[in-house]
């Protein structure tokens, strides 16, 4: 065992019966001519039947790590050090060995389950295929088997006959996870496996998968960018950072006493439940590729704590307890700052007041298909005020989404009526092309997938101008909107597909601000990003909302992100309507079953700094 090993050891390791070893692990990104480090001397384990959550931003080697262990890197990607399952190595195994490994010894499950799920063959044909030959071969016994691992991740027999695009995206998680374990795997890794789900399905999906492992005795590996998730289900957490250890202990530990300055920034940026905040705390800067920060503290650009010797100087973990490590060179003095804390600034939150109606909503009904069981959206009634934050909560596939496309003339309503600004825009192909351009300069939308907004033939300067162009406006106005959504003026001449997640949903941001609008419908606008992303991207939409007196329809699964940006509620369930009025009555007062059941899913996580605030 190495040193560094020794030091972050759980105080209690059996190597035996499925245990993973992992131990100064190197992965390396070959090409052109040149070899760069993308993860470095990495070295933790995983008792058998334990959970692990690996937690980190996007470019921190977290989903490579995992890779490595099941050998899926890609071809250009190589990995030195040893990983070792059951006392066995993987990294010197052969292709036809791996293939022996995977699904039957060690299973993964991905964040979106159509990367694993052919989305027309029905449940029972991809579950079946799954199962050990012996078992496929039998019809009969097939079906039955089919039936209990159904079961197992609580999905009636009836699933079984429908297609992965019928299911809701919680169950086609569940299903995915069943077709992971079919064969019975010893070890399970999760990659990012709830981040699209609302908060009461991400609740049942994480419950799952800590039960089963439980239940089963199987080994865990969470992979997340959110501690919140990590802390719910696994017994340890490792967080990386640009490919490196940051702080490796038990999960309890890390909740309660934080060490590493990233790990509490990571806290610190995600939003409460309990409180409005009066400024986000994001962390300033971005991930560095992890080549550039190899001879310091890879964190150093970003943490407050920084001094010299933390630029010139690479801290190596040291045991604050047993099976604690943090990997810090200013830790006496970060401790005694924690310690000084007095917690974040609290926002008093104000009734909301009265005023005109920019947008009226009125039975609004909407079917994607004939003679479905239920509609999509369901005699939906509701108005938005001049200057009001409007949030819109609800479930996987309640209507929430479907709302805003027929808000925005991307879907028609089978009936109802919508007017904004007092134009009637219930039926877009109605419109007159002047009426369609006055509505469009009335409302303006922000999706999940910054993509759905952004031309990938056009620079970041074209797509702003062609905007601005609407609202008789023109290019030497990009700078100035590029400069208030936190961007530099150059990024005029960048393309998308350079741009980083946040910095494209900041440039999407920026194009429907050019048009000014009166309304700015945000449907799930961070849920993909990180949580230092998301803080910059909230307190953005925040600032400018306030500033400019904007409507903003605020669309999300996330009743923490609600709670920050919104200041009346409407909750969606199956369709309908079930429950509206201010977000602070409405979280803390639930009066509907649903959205009690909501609300109870998200209180399974708080923080203690939370807990100390409710």
């Amino acid at each position: 065992m190495s040193a560094v090993e020794t030091v972050l050891a759980p105080p209690t390791v059996r190597r035996h019966g499925g245990g993973l070893r992992v131990d100064s692990l190197d992965i390396r990104a070959e090409g052109r001519g040149r070899s760069e480090r993308i993860v470095r001397d990495l070295t933790f384990d995983l008792a058998p039947g334990a959970a692990l959550g690996i937690v980190g931003e996007s470019g921190s080697g977290k989903s490579l790590t995992a890779k490595a262990i099941i050998g899926l890197l890609p071809a250009n990607v190589l990995a030195t050090g040893i990983i070792e399952f059951d006392g066995k190595s993987l990294l010197d195994a052969t292709e036809p060995e791996l293939r022996a490994v995977r699904g039957a010894t060690i299973a993964l499950v991905m964040q979106d389950p159509f990367t694993m799920l052919h989305p027309l063959q029905r449940v029972g044909a991809t579950i079946t295929e799954s199962l050990v030959p012996e078992v496929r071969r039998d019809r009969e016994r097939a079906r039955n088997e089919v039936v209990r691992r159904l079961a197992e991740v609580g999905l009636d027999p009836s699933v079984a006959a429908r297609r992965t695009f019928e299911l809701s995206g919680g169950m086609r998680q569940r299903v995915g996870i069943a077709a992971a374990l079919a064969k019975d795997p010893a070890l399970l890794i999760a990659d990012e496996p709830t981040t699209a789900l609302d908060a009461s399905t991400q609740s049942d999906v994480l419950a799952l998968l800590g039960g089963i492992q439980r239940a089963r005795g199987m080994s865990l590996v969470l992979i997340t960018h959110d501690l919140g998730v990590a802390f719910g289900v696994c017994d340890r957490i490792l967080v990386m950072y640009a490919g490196s250890l940051m702080e490796l202990g038990a999960a309890r530990d890390l909740r309660d006493d934080a060490q590493h300055p990233y790990t509490r920034a990571l806290m610190r940026a995600a939003p409460p439940i309990t409180h409005v905040l009066e400024r986000f705390d994001p962390i300033p800067g971005n991930v560095p590729r992890p080549g550039t920060v190899e001879s310091q503290c890879p964190f150093a650009a970003r943490c407050e704590f920084a001094v010299d010797t933390c630029r010139t100087v690479r801290p190596e973990p040291i045991a604050v307890t047993p099976g604690h490590g943090v990997a810090c060179l200013r830790l006496d003095a970060v401790r005694a700052s924690l310690r000084r804390s007095d917690g974040a600034t609290l926002l008093r939150v104000e009734e909301p007041q009265a005023a005109p109606d920019v947008a009226r909503v009125s039975g609004l009904t909407k079917s994607y298909r004939r003679n479905a069981a239920r509609p999509a959206i369901d005699g939906v009634s509701f108005s938005i005020g001049e200057g009001e934050a409007l949030g819109l909560v609800g479930g996987t596939g309640s209507g929430k989404s479907t709302i805003a496309r027929c808000m925005m003339g991307l879907a028609t309503a089978d009936s109802g009526e919508i007017v904004v600004g007092g134009l009637d825009v219930s039926d877009f192909a109605g419109l007159t092309i002047a009426q369609r351009r006055e509505a469009y300069r009335t409302e303006q939308m922000v999706f999940q997938d910054p993509y759905a907004s952004l031309n990938p033939k056009l620079s970041i300067g074209a797509a702003l101008t062609e905007a601005l162009e609407i609202r008789g406006g023109g290019r030497t106005e990009v700078p100035e909107l590029l400069e208030r959504v936190g961007l530099p003026a150059e990024y005029a001449t960048r393309m998308p597909h350079t741009l980083s997640g946040g910095e494209r949903q900041r440039v999407a941001i920026a194009r429907a601000l050019a048009i000014r609008p009166r309304i700015l419908i945000c449907d799930e606008p961070v849920a993909a990003l990180d949580v230092s992303v998301q803080a910059q991207i909230l307190e953005l939409l925040r600032t400018t909302q306030a500033e400019q007196g904007m409507s903003m329809l605020f669309i999300t699964h996330d009743l923490a992100v609600v709670r920050q940006m919104t200041t009346r509620l409407l909750v969606c369930h199956n369709g309908v309507i079930v429950e509206e009025g201010p977000t602070e009555r409405v979280l803390d007062h639930p009066e509907h079953r649903y959205t009690r059941q909501l609300r109870a899913a998200v209180d399974t996580s708080r923080s203690p700094e939370e807990e100390r605030l409710a």
